[in-house]
């Protein structure tokens, strides 16, 4: 059973699907998560980088998950918003070891929540702070301090400490966006 059959509970009964946004820069370890959501049959054992997008469709016992995998490059950024009207709820993944490009990744950010299409929903955002396991890597609490995620007051919001790899830390963010989604998710 893969993370993703947690969220189950996200839509209730009221609808068999849901739409997840995937996003973060390139190398932050996007494809990994979702490979690591995934029911443990469909997960695929060489992990390459994301071109463009992927959707993936999986289905748990009583749902159908759509998750969007954007591509974190530079040239495909610009795609993403063509996506947020559908999402129900936001992971966007944050590779903890980059501090250089922890700027861009707050810029992206800024943007991502300044969209027309999300600013004025309460979409629940789930950050994972990536590759824990690096000698490089900041706590969750200085990614959060770099991206100034206390400042964002109109949506819930959560970060995890990750290490997609070994899969640690998924679960506690499936969880918290099971448990918040039930109240703030209106479909």
């Amino acid at each position: 059973m893969g993370l993703l059959d947690k969220l189950s509970g996200l839509l209730g009964l009221k609808k068999k699907e849901v739409h997840v946004l995937c996003l973060g820069l390139d190398n932050s370890g996007k494809t990994t998560i979702i490979n690591k959501l995934k029911p443990s049959n469909a997960q695929c054992q060489d992990i390459v980088p994301t071109i463009g997008f992927t959707i993936e469709k999986f289905k748990s016992s009583s749902l159908s998950f759509t998750v969007f995998d954007m591509s974190g490059q530079g040239r495909y950024r610009n795609l993403w918003e063509h996506y947020y009207k559908d999402g129900q709820a936001i992971i966007f993944v944050i590779d903890s070891s980059d501090k250089l490009r922890m700027v861009v990744a707050k810029e992206e950010l800024d943007t991502l929540l300044n969209h027309p299409d999300i600013k004025h929903r309460r979409i629940p955002i789930l950050f994972f702070a990536n590759k824990m396991d690096l000698r490089d890597a900041v706590t969750s609490v200085k990614v959060s301090q770099l991206l100034c995620l206390e400042s964002i007051k109109d949506k819930p919001w959560h970060i995890c400490a990750s290490d997609a790899i070994k899969g640690e830390g998924l679960q506690e963010g499936v969880d918290w966006l099971q448990g918040t989604s039930h109240t703030t998710v209106h479909l």
